[in-house]
């Protein structure tokens, strides 16, 4: 049997600071409801606006998998282990802080905003080496089919995960583009509609909107489709 809870785009928490719109599917900061803590292992995904040649200066974290997937844009990362990158879209970019790391995130652009999904993983450990990591994934290997981005199993094209987690991007083009996972008895899926709007298991979820889906007994099935044309993160985790 399956279940499903859709938490809707705008039922989510809001920020605004002038150069900065955020909608955060979890309790983040100031903004706090016991009902939506996270699911999971997943604590957090922040759909964040920013301005021109704005953005979050220095500021530190410990003990968390933080993973930017630009939708548009640019976004300017550099940290206190010497990495300096431009994050665009087609790239998932993770910080493992670990014991310890600062960083500061802004929009490269000084004409154009940066729109993106900022999500934070709880690790299965504290206090490992901070690291960096950041793959170009092109829209051919996400069209029409569930590519992994990211998994707690080390391997060639994927972000290393420090979690059990896996990580899945696609792109629907059209009503015509299906794809379909296995989740496994006893895990958990949390598919996150980044742009358009897809068809996750039935039902039309626009950009914005999130999913829970549980296998609860035996292996479920969780499928998604264009409805017409999406984008869409999907989370496996136990």
């Amino acid at each position: 049997m399956t279940t499903m809870l859709v938490r809707k785009a705008g039922d989510r928490m809001h920020s605004t600071h002038g150069w900065l719109d955020s909608w955060h599917t979890f309790s983040f900061a100031d903004h706090y409801d016991p009902r939506f803590m996270g699911f999971r292992s997943l604590r957090v995904i922040n759909d964040d606006t920013v301005q021109p040649a704005m953005g979050f200066g220095t500021h530190s974290h410990r003990d968390m998998e933080i993973i930017s997937y630009v939708l548009e844009g640019s976004l300017e990362h550099k940290d206190s282990i010497g990495t300096g990158s431009v994050i665009r879209p087609g790239d998932v970019q993770k910080m493992s802080a670990g014991s310890g790391i600062a960083h500061s995130e802004f929009n490269h652009s000084k004409s154009e905003l940066v729109h993106f999904l900022q999500i934070w993983i709880i690790p299965d450990k504290g206090g490992i080496k901070p690291s960096y990591e950041q793959i170009h994934y092109p829209v051919a290997d996400r069209a029409g089919k569930l590519k992994l981005v990211g998994s707690n199993h080390k391997q060639d094209g994927v972000i290393h995960i420090q979690q059990d987690v896996q990580l899945y991007a696609t792109v629907l083009q059209s009503a015509a583009q299906r794809v379909e996972h296995k989740l496994a008895a006893g895990r958990y899926a949390w598919v996150h509609v980044a742009k358009g709007s897809v068809e996750v298991n039935g039902k039309t979820l626009s950009a914005g909107d999130g999913a829970a889906i549980a296998a609860d007994t035996g292996a479920a099935e969780v499928t998604l489709q264009g409805a017409p044309e999406g984008e869409a993160l999907l989370f496996d985790m136990p």
